[in-house]
């Protein structure tokens, strides 16, 4: 589940109509999210607040062993409308799932962003600002955004650590995303890394779509989606480099089957291969598997996992509803509206499971998992963990 914080910057990027789905980094998450979800560790209580539209604070205790915890606050020049109380937030919003992959928009012009003033422009671009302190550790997490145009922005993430090379690092990023294709450079203070990486979309070019068809074909939708990316790095001092490559298919809003995506990645240098398949086999089910092999070394792993989403029991408070009032008609509800929680599940192929529920109790969002070891029947569990959030 995300954290208040990681769901206050998703409303930042959404107020500025920026799709984090668009990059090569962002080819496998719904494999990801299926798979790779992290079980909880110990006992952990986040408790964090939206003061203002522009400003969000978060505190969060651990007890994992010792007792630490971090203190963060946000700023964001956007105010963000987005519901962020733990009460009444949308769980669409905060947990990891199957990830449908949205119509391609077309980019803002430039000069839709201008605001004018007594003949000056007064308009100032859009920034957001983050920094986490970690106690007892002392460690600092920074993070500053900016968006420089309607189809780039510029991050830098910094963190200090002593147990960190030169005490820290420095992640600087620039992103552009034109709808078609996206290219991100970037410079690590770790090793001198400097990298390049981008993701085209075959098919329509946004940038170019008419406002009205003018045949039935440009009338057709479009049901699916298929991309391709690569990236790029090399170390200066270390003098080592990677490259990787990845294909995805997946379907559109307008599919009219069951919503499924397929991926291949391959990184030649390390010999390996990866592909996944997900599919949404129902309104509350998502089934994914994943495959990777080394043609160096003739290893291989397959994992596989689901998530079920629960939804709320409205047949009683229905039933009660007609036989007050047989006219009364309730307001038209989204699906998405009765979620009150999800299960995950995953399995490798050396029988090592990964169970967890994320869900919402009263006023409280939690997050309670178990990792176990089905070849170790003496000490069947390896980890048990339970995170609690309230936000107001």
């Amino acid at each position: 589940m995300l954290d208040f914080m990681e769901n206050v910057q998703n409303a930042f990027y959404e107020a500025s109509h920026w799709n984090l789905d668009n990059s090569y980094g962002a080819l496998n998450n719904t494999a990801r999210a299926l798979l790779d979800f992290q079980i909880p560790q110990g006992l952990r209580l986040q408790i964090s607040s939206l003061a203002a539209p522009n400003f969000a604070t978060s505190y969060t205790l651990g007890s994992v062993g010792v007792v630490d915890g971090s203190v963060s606050y946000l700023y964001s020049s956007l105010p963000l409308r987005r519901e962020f109380k733990s009460s009444h937030i949308d769980l669409k919003n905060v947990i990891r799932g199957y990830k449908h992959v949205k119509e391609l928009r077309r980019p803002d012009e430039n000069w839709w962003w201008e605001l004018w003033h007594a003949g000056k422009r007064v308009d100032r671009k859009s920034t957001l600002m983050y920094g986490r302190v970690f106690l007892p550790q002392s460690r600092l997490e920074a993070l500053y955004l900016r968006r420089l145009t309607p189809t780039r922005q510029f991050r830098i993430a910094a963190v200090s650590d002593s147990n960190l090379n030169n005490g820290g690092t420095i992640l600087a990023l620039l992103q552009n995303d034109l709808g078609k294709y996206s290219t991100e450079y970037m410079y690590s203070t770790d090793s001198g890394l400097m990298g390049l990486r981008g993701l085209y979309n075959f098919g329509p070019d946004p940038r170019n779509a008419p406002t009205q068809p003018t045949s039935e074909q440009q009338a057709e939708p479009v049901h699916g989606r298929f991309s391709a990316g690569a990236e790029l790095y090399y170390g200066l001092l270390n003098k080592s480099g990677g490259v990787s490559t990845g294909l995805r298919f997946t379907t559109l809003p307008d599919h009219p089957g069951f919503p499924y995506t397929m991926t291949l990645t391959l990184n030649p240098l390390m010999g390996n291969l990866t592909s996944t398949y997900a599919v949404k086999a129902g309104s509350s089910l998502a089934l994914c598997s994943r495959f990777d092999f080394n043609f160096y070394s003739y290893e291989s792993e397959m994992q596989l996992g689901c998530e079920l989403w629960r939804r709320r029991n409205t047949a009683d408070v229905d039933w009660a509803v007609k036989k007050l009032r047989s006219d009364w008609k309730q307001p038209v509800r989204s699906p998405d509206d009765d979620v009150s929680g999800v299960l995950k599940a995953k399995v490798d192929q050396d029988w090592r499971v990964g169970v967890l529920w994320e869900g919402r109790i009263k006023e409280l969002l939690f997050t309670l998992g178990a990792s176990l070891d089905l070849k170790k029947r003496e000490h069947i569990f390896r980890s048990v963990g339970l995170e609690l959030q309230y936000s107001s």
